[in-house]
């Protein structure tokens, strides 16, 4: 069976780098949730606006659907999937899904933020991130990885970890 993965976090955690080694040391397909957001999402976050929940759960469904076209193939999505309930609206379309939350300093964070170009989602809103994000609980089906290390150590953690799941 094919694993099916959302590598979540805030915004400069390496959701897209971490999810990128992992799919092709995996030998699966990778994805970013980002792409399939609405144009009026992807406008309202370019202007510094947070998304409201309203916004997000048509996306999360397209999350959730992408994961389950990719049943036989297995897939590797990059999701910021913040709160429980954005999890479990993933899991609503997809329940073999399984997060893997990146999970890093406030200070590491913004660092990466700093001397990172050309993406839509401003700095200003790593703050709207960190307040919303929820931590994966016991009972969910996920796991926590620090992101202090360089992306391949994380995706060799990643990969370690679930193989003794």
């Amino acid at each position: 069976m094919q694993p099916l993965l959302v590598v979540m976090g805030v915004t400069g955690s390496g959701k897209s780098t971490v999810g990128s080694l992992l799919a092709a040391e995996l030998g699966v397909p990778f994805a970013d949730a980002d792409d399939l957001h609405s144009d009026a999402n992807v406008r309202k976050m370019a202007a510094g606006h947070p998304l409201t929940d309203e916004d997000r759960w048509p996306w999360l469904e397209r999350v959730g659907e992408a994961l389950r076209e990719h049943e036989s193939s297995g897939l590797v999505m990059a999701c910021s999937a913040l709160k429980r309930a954005y999890r479990e609206a993933i899991l609503a379309v997809e329940p073999r899904t399984e997060f893997i939350l990146l999970d890093g300093a406030r200070e590491l964070l913004e660092q990466r933020l700093a001397a990172r170009h050309g993406h839509f989602m401003p700095q200003s809103l790593l703050d709207s991130q960190l307040e919303t994000l929820e931590p994966i609980e016991r009972d969910e089906p996920g796991i926590t990885v620090p992101i202090d290390r360089a992306p391949r150590e994380i995706a060799d953690d990643i990969r370690s970890k679930l193989a003794s799941l």
